[in-house]
C-alpha cells in the first residue's frame, strides 16, 4: 500500500478506533455496573447498554448531511466533542439516570459515515477497498482489545475509570484530528441546483440493497456476541476471565481473512461473491453454534468472526461507490444508520429468540434471512463496471455537455489536485469514446470564442 495512502487513512482510522474502543471497553461489565444504581430496572439496563445505537441511528443521518455542505473535518471535530462530554458525564455519573444520558451523548456523537465519507474523499476509487480494509482491521483490533482490556481493568480500577479513559480517547482523537488528518479535497459537483436532492439516496436500488447488507450484518454480529459469552459461561461452564482465550483467535482469523476477501473483491471484481460467500459462513457458524459440544460451539464461533470480517473491507467501499459524489456523506450515514438499528434490533430479537425458544430456533432464523438476503444481492449492480478518467484542468474545458453522453454517471473538478474525475460505465462508452468528445467540445469553444 501506498505511503501517501497509509497516510490518508490511519490517522482516520484510529480516530474511529479510538471510539469504537471506547464504546465497547465497558460492554463486559455495564450491564453487572448498571445493575448496582439505585432505582434501576431490567429496561433502564437496556437503555444504558444499548440507547447509544439509537442515537447513532438518529444522528448518523444528519451529520452526514452536514458534513456534505460545511465539511468532513469540522462535523468530525464536533462528533469527537459530544462523545467525550458524554463519556466524561458517564464518568461522573452516580444514578442511572445521568448514567442514561452519558451513554445517549456518546452515541450522539455519531462519525462512523463522516470519517467513510472523508476516506472517500481522499482515497481514489480504485484503492478505496484497501482503504476500508485498513480502517477495518483498525477497527478489529480495537474491538478486540476492548474485549480483553475492559474486564481487566475494570475489575481492577472500576468502571468509571473506563469511561474516563474513553473521554481521554476522545480528546486525543481531536487532537489527531487537527494535527494529522488533511483537509478534504475541495470539490466542484457536476449538477445544478435542482439535482441536489437526498432522496435520490432513499431510491437507489443499488443504496438499498447495501442499506440493508449492514443491516442484517450487524444485527448477526450483535446477536452473536449476546449467544456467545451466555453459552461459553452457562452451558460451558468458561469463567468469565476465560473469554479472552476464544476472542483473540478468533478476531486473529477474522483480520487474515480480511486481506484476501479485499484482494478477491478488488482485482477480480467478485464483491457480490465475497458477500454470498460470507453469508453462508454466517449460516454455518449459527448452525454449529447450536451444537451442545463445546468444541463444536467455539469452531461456529471462529467461523462467523471470518464471515463478518470478511464483509467488513469491502461493504463501505461498495456503499460509497454507489453514490454520487455530493451525496457520499449522506448516503455513508443513512448506510451506518441501518448497521446500528440492525445492532440494536439485532440483540432484541436474539434476546427474546434465545430466551423462549432457544439456539435451534435461531440457526433457522437466521437461515431463512440469510436466503432473502443472498436473493437481495441478485439485484445489486456489479460496481466493477463503473471506471474512472482523471483530466487536469486544462484538458477538461468541454465537460459542461458530459451530463448528456450515455455512460458517464457523474463529473465533478477536485480544485485541490487540479483535475476532473469523470466517472463512467464501461459497458456504455469507452476512455477513447470521452476524451474524443471532449477533445470536440475544446475545439467547438475555441471556434465560437
Amino acid at each position: 500500500m501506498k505511503e501517501s495512502l497509509l497516510k490518508q487513512v490511519i490517522p482516520l482510522g484510529f480516530i474511529i478506533g479510538f471510539r469504537f474502543f471506547g464504546l465497547f471497553v465497558v460492554m463486559p461489565l455495564l450491564a453487572l455496573y448498571t445493575l448496582s444504581l439505585e432505582g434501576v430496572t431490567p429496561i433502564l439496563v437496556g437503555v444504558v447498554v444499548g440507547g447509544y445505537a439509537l442515537t447513532q441511528v438518529l444522528f448518523q443521518i444528519p451529520f452526514g448531511i452536514l458534513s456534505d455542505r460545511i465539511g468532513r473535518k469540522s462535523i468530525i471535530f464536533i462528533g469527537l466533542l459530544i462523545f467525550a462530554c458524554g463519556s466524561f458525564i458517564c464518568a461522573l455519573s452516580d444514578n442511572i439516570y445521568m448514567l442514561i444520558i452519558g451513554r445517549l451523548l456518546q452515541g450522539a456523537g455519531a462519525i462512523g459515515g463522516v470519517v467513510s465519507a472523508m476516506i472517500a474523499d481522499l482515497v481514489k476509487e480504485e484503492s478505496r477497498t484497501k482503504a476500508m480494509a485498513l480502517m477495518g482491521g483498525i477497527i478489529s483490533l480495537s474491538f478486540t482489545a476492548a474485549l480483553i482490556i475492559g474486564p481487566l481493568l475494570g475489575a481492577a480500577l472500576g468502571v468509571k475509570s473506563l469511561f474516563g479513559i474513553t473521554c481521554a480517547l476522545g480528546i486525543l482523537g481531536i487532537a489527531i484530528l487537527v494535527f494529522f488528518v488533511p483537509n478534504a479535497p475541495k470539490i466542484t459537483y457536476s449538477f445544478n441546483g435542482d439535482d441536489f436532492k437526498y432522496n435520490d439516496i432513499l431510491k437507489n436500488k443499488n443504496l438499498l440493497i447495501m442499506n440493508l447488507t449492514n443491516f442484517l450484518q450487524k444485527g448477526f454480529m450483535t446477536l452473536a456476541f449476546l449467544i456467545i459469552p451466555i453459552a461459553l459461561v452457562k452451558a460451558f461452564d468458561m469463567s468469565k476471565n476465560e473469554l479472552y482465550q476464544i476472542y483473540i483467535p478468533a478476531a486473529v482469523l477474522g483480520f487474515l481473512a480480511m486481506i484476501p476477501a479485499a484482494i478477491v473483491a478488488e482485482k477480480r471484481g467478485r464483491f457480490k461473491s465475497v458477500l454470498v460467500f460470507g453469508i453462508l459462513l454466517f449460516v454455518l457458524a449459527y448452525f454449529l453454534m447450536g451444537s451442545s459440544n463445546q468444541w463444536i460451539f467455539i469452531a461456529g464461533i471462529l467461523i462467523f468472526f471470518i464471515g463478518f470480517s470478511m464483509h467488513e473491507p469491502i461493504m463501505q467501499s461498495l456503499a460509497s461507490r454507489y453514490c454520487k459524489a455530493h451525496q457520499k456523506g449522506s448516503a455513508l450515514g443513512v448506510f451506518t444508520s441501518f448497521g446500528y438499528l440492525g445492532s440494536f434490533l439485532g440483540a432484541l430479537v436474539g434476546a427474546h429468540l434465545y430466551e423462549f425458544f432457544g439456539m435451534f430456533s435461531i440457526s433457522i432464523f437466521v437461515a431463512i434471512v440469510s436466503l432473502l438476503w443472498i436473493l437481495s444481492l441478485v439485484f445489486l449492480a456489479n460496481p466493477t463496471f463503473h471506471k474512472m478518467l482523471y483530466l487536469p484542468l486544462k484538458e477538461s474545458e468541454g465537460l459542461e455537455s458530459l451530463s448528456s453522453l450515455q455512460g458517464v454517471l457523474e463529473w465533478y473538478i477536485n480544485e485541490c489536485e487540479c483535475i476532473a474525475v469523470i466517472k463512467y460505465d464501461k459497458h456504455l462508452i469507452s476512455e477513447e469514446e470521452i476524451m474524443r468528445f471532449v477533445k470536440l467540445e475544446m475545439a467547438d469553444k475555441f471556434l465560437l470564442g
